[in-house]
């Protein structure tokens, strides 16, 4: 008993420095985490790969989601720590949702697409519409994503109507 804690404690401590080594990064977008942020981050990551039937071997996604979306324009140190929350239970999630069918560039490259683009930094717009599309064509065997890495790939699926300037336009002339 005694033995296990120890390796939890020093594979825990390992996850703390690793994640903490990623603020050299993301300092140059003015956002950085605390060792208790960083604590907090990995309790969340175990309670969702526990809710998630999960299991992550090697290096933790979480320096792989601070790299991908550090940079993004929605992101400040406000929202820093709950946005990665929400990111690692979405990327892990949806892990399940597309069956283990994407890999997990693929998968954050659309993540970063859509939160930057059509999302404008809302994880559950993300969450609900962008990733629940995407993953049920996944699912439905669609493959292009291997070829794209996933980019570009929401535009040929979204069902939503969007902003278009000249539509507003033509409908304000209307209105006159």
């Amino acid at each position: 008993m005694e033995e296990k804690n120890w390796t939890e404690l020093m594979a825990g401590e390992s996850q703390i420095k690793q994640i903490l080594a990623v603020n050299e990064y993301s300092e140059q977008y003015g956002l950085s985490l605390s060792r208790e942020d960083t604590e907090l981050l990995l309790a969340e990551r175990r309670n969702v790969l526990k809710r998630e039937r999960r299991v992550e071997f090697g290096q933790s996604i979480l320096p792989q989601i601070i790299y991908t979306f550090c940079d993004s324009s929605y992101i400040i140190q406000d929202n820093y720590l709950d946005v990665l929350i929400r990111l690692q239970e979405i990327f892990f999630l949806y892990k399940n949702e597309m069956q283990d069918e994407i890999t997990d560039e693929e998968l954050l490259n659309f993540m970063k697409e859509q939160f930057d683009g059509v999302c404008c930094g809302d994880p559950d717009y993300l969450e609900g519409t962008c990733l629940d599309i995407f993953a049920q064509a996944i699912r439905a065997g669609y493959r292009g994503h291997l070829k794209t890495r996933g980019w570009g790939e929401f535009t040929e699926r979204d069902i939503m109507p969007r902003w278009d300037r000249e539509l507003y336009l033509e409908a304000l002339e209307a209105l006159e």
